[in-house]
């Protein structure tokens, strides 16, 4: 599952932005096999006075914390090319802010720890989680 959070200060996403950049990473992960509904994009607004970089309060940021759990990455290039991608994804909804500090990272956690309503996900590429993508919902398998 993809996980992001999204947190920051009022006034960087509308609602119609936020949907747009929810809509646009589920996109590329299905494009890459997962099923949609492994995707989850949450969204916190935090305070500016709650809000801080560098021990200073930050009236205008991003922080985005990505989890990777159905994929890992093998290698150093395939880690780089998600970043860019992970870059190329938020820079549009992000260029427009005046001031903005923004910045991500992405863990990936071990797909062990991991069930979707109370199923172990099936194995990457294999045919069940194939069927999950079409069906768009999980089923015993």
């Amino acid at each position: 599952m993809p996980l992001w959070i999204v947190q920051h200060t009022p006034g960087v996403f509308t609602d119609e932005r936020k949907h747009r950049l929810a809509a646009r990473i589920a996109d590329h992960y299905e494009e890459i096999g997962l099923p949609r509904f492994y995707v989850m994009t949450l969204f916190r607004e935090i305070r500016p006075e709650d809000f801080f970089v560098g021990g200073e309060p930050a009236s205008v940021a991003v922080r985005i914390v990505i989890d990777h759990i159905a994929r890992h990455h093998p290698d150093r290039d395939s880690r780089r090319r998600t970043a860019q991608w992970v870059k190329a994804i938020l820079q549009p909804d992000l260029e427009h802010v005046a001031g903005l500090h923004w910045e991500f990272h992405v863990d990936e956690t071990s797909e062990d720890l991991w069930m979707i309503n109370g199923l172990v996900p099936p194995p990457g590429g294999s045919e069940a989680e194939k069927l999950w993508a079409r069906n768009n919902t999980t089923s015993s398998y």
